[in-house]
């Protein structure tokens, strides 16, 4: 097994690890709020957004031959109110788990490197060659796979839908393997970074999760 984050092995309210980098979406976006906090039910990450976008990742390597599966858990206090992963101007979720993959960026045809040279100009931080990005939404299906609005370099796979998941804790166990295939149509090189990520800039709105453990487990 590959520990990403043991957060139920923190102490709350201490300093989370220096591996723990923040990811920001634009520097001028205000920045979601992430601590360790005690739930009642053991020490989780808590990210409160408030009409914020900014999440946290972890710079590591990660063959996805050998360790294939993701295993996670979050709770959400609510999902937020206009969301839609179908549309730029209302691209919010109370919970993501990201996954950046390595890859050769000259295979991508000149519009995608157009995006990802611009991309990289604005957050002054390169960019992933690909990225899985595990959602919640208000009322698409479990299972939906579809592109960010912004590139298709980021394809976003639902985990979780409507009222049902609210308040609760969900653990969660995905092949990234098989996603990566079923997004990108080809194998993956290794993964380089994982993170988080709760916002709620593009609606207005307020947003809060509770991320506990994050795992890797060999097939």
């Amino acid at each position: 097994m590959v520990e990403i984050g043991r957060f139920s092995q923190k102490v709350a309210r201490s300093p989370l690890p220096e591996y723990w980098k923040p990811y920001i979406v634009l520097p001028s976006k205000p920045l979601t709020q992430y601590s360790l906090v005690d739930t009642g039910e053991g020490v989780a990450l808590e990210a409160n957004a408030q009409a914020s976008a900014s999440g946290l990742y972890r710079s590591i390597r990660i063959n996805p031959g050998s360790h294939p599966t993701v295993s996670w858990r979050w709770k959400i206090s609510g999902l937020i109110p206009g969301a839609d992963k179908r549309l730029a101007h209302a691209e919010d979720s109370p919970a993501r788990l990201l996954i950046a993959f390595h890859g050769d960026p000259s295979k991508l045809d000149v519009v995608e490197r157009g995006k990802m040279r611009m991309a990289r100009a604005i957050s002054g931080r390169e960019v992933p060659y690909a990225t899985l990005m595990y959602v919640v939404s208000n009322d698409l299906p479990v299972g939906t796979m579809l592109p960010n609005p912004h590139t298709d370099r980021i394809q976003m796979v639902v985990v979780a839908s409507g009222e049902g998941q609210v308040g609760q804790w969900i653990d969660f166990r995905r092949n990234v393997l098989e996603d990566y295939r079923r997004a990108f149509g080809e194998d993956p090189w290794d993964i380089v970074s994982v993170g988080v990520m709760t916002d709620a800039d593009n609606t207005g709105k307020t947003a809060r999760c509770h991320y506990g453990d994050i795992s890797f487990l060999r097939k």
